[in-house]
């Protein structure tokens, strides 16, 4: 074989393993499941329990590169999807002390930096939004999954993450620190590749 023809087919041979390579570590979008998919929150009522109640409506994408480890989320939570266990207090932790919906029907957070440790996501830095104040904040992400849903036969990503802010800091403060002002938030979350 001739010098020329086997530069020719190393090169060939070279760019195929860039381009299988480029293939393998291009980032995946999934599309949050919303039935798999809640944020909790607690906090310490006057010190006699911790309180703990959650959202029943969130939506938005992760995009994650495992080869490249890296990551971005974009979520967005209806406040008015509060599930507190009680109804008539449902609607109170809607009003303009607390959540106040009618102004501010959404929360959001948006990824800014995703740190990973052994090949996965372990914390989370980004901008969380309530009642129109960001704050940035980082997640702690507790347990982490990528692999094809077994039932659904599409790729997949799960993970569970805490965070704790002060509800004050985003104007929602009344009666603290009788009413805890700490406010742990934890999100178990599922998406689907789109």
């Amino acid at each position: 074989m001739k010098l020329n023809n086997l530069k020719s087919m190393a090169a060939a041979l070279a760019l195929a393993s860039f381009a299988s390579t480029s293939a393998l570590a291009a980032p995946k979008t999934y599309e949050i499941d919303g039935s798999h998919t809640f944020p909790r929150f607690s906090y310490s009522h006057f010190g006699y329990s911790t309180q703990v109640s959650r959202f029943d409506s969130t939506t938005g994408t992760v995009v994650f590169d495992a080869q490249a480890k890296t990551g971005a989320v974009d979520i967005s939570i209806d406040m008015k999807s509060v599930n507190t266990g009680f109804v008539d207090f449902n609607g109170h932790i809607q009003g303009e002390d607390f959540l106040d919906t009618a102004k501010f029907p959404k929360a959001t957070f948006k990824s800014t930096q995703v740190t990973f440790q052994d090949g996965k996501p372990a914390s989370i830095e980004g901008l969380l939004t309530i009642k129109g104040i960001s704050k940035t904040v980082t997640l702690t992400v507790t347990a982490f999954q990528a692999m094809p849903h077994p039932m659904l036969k599409k790729e997949a990503i799960g993970a569970n993450a805490f965070t704790v802010i002060k509800r004050s800091e985003f104007n929602a403060g009344k009666y603290a620190p009788y009413v805890g002002d700490d406010v742990r938030i934890e999100i178990s979350l599922e998406a689907m590749q789109k």
